[in-house]
């Protein structure tokens, strides 16, 4: 019996199952690919409890595509950085960006999915790039404002965002490359912490580069 931990249900519970069953027949088959009759078998429910829990197959696949590792990486929650110093929030952004790296195979078919989602969309990423993504961006953008004392977005700024966060995002999409090359840095969950303190330092190299860019640029104009 497969185990879950989905929202709204103790984890082994008929919604958690079914989350975690649906996960995995997605990952492997796709939307169009997936029956809810294979899924309420792996699950060990009855297809009456997806209408219960979910309303319709559309609904099951958005939980699975958003709820078996909780806050995902892309949606890290920004509010870290409010009344912290910038290295602070930095390091604790990216080790909660990088918590679920310690998951294991729940993680690779997580990654899975998404990677499906992308090649055959059936529109949730979409909605999570507009729900989570795009305010998210916006928030470390004012973050970024704030401490490089700019009064106005620019396109810098958002090439800034994306690389910060950029980084992270490769340790979830190269995890295969990273393996082959070197399967230590991220074969302990200690490694994962290790990361998520580099990435916070590298970050802060980054910020400050700009800082030093944007500060030429401008001596050069006053010139």
């Amino acid at each position: 019996m497969i185990e879950g931990n989905g929202n709204g249900g103790e984890r082994g519970g008929a919604r958690g199952r079914l989350v975690m069953a649906a996960l995995r027949v997605f990952a492997d088959k796709g939307f169009e690919g997936a029956t809810t009759r294979e899924i309420c078998e792996l699950a060990d429910a009855n297809i009456s409890a997806i209408r219960y829990y979910f309303g319709d197959k559309v609904g099951l696949y958005r939980a699975a595509f958003t709820e078996p590792l909780g806050d995902l990486p892309c949606y890290s929650k920004l509010e870290v950085f409010a009344d912290r110093p910038l290295r602070e929030a930095l390091d604790l952004f990216y080790r909660e960006f990088l918590e679920p790296l310690k998951r294991g195979e729940e993680l690779q078919l997580v990654m899975k999915l998404h990677f499906r989602e992308m090649i055959e969309p059936t529109g949730v990423f979409q909605e999570e790039i507009e729900a989570e993504i795009k305010p998210q961006h916006q928030s470390l953008v004012n973050v970024l404002m704030d401490h490089l004392g700019l009064s106005a977005r620019d396109e810098d700024l958002d090439r800034l965002s994306f690389a910060l966060v950029g980084m992270a995002v490769h340790l979830y999409v190269g995890q295969e490359v990273i393996a082959v090359i070197d399967p230590r840095l991220t074969k302990a969950p200690q490694e994962v912490d290790r990361w998520a303190d580099r990435l916070a330092g590298y970050a802060m190299d980054m910020i400050e580069g700009e800082a030093r860019r944007r500060g030429k640029e401008v001596g050069c104009e006053a010139g």
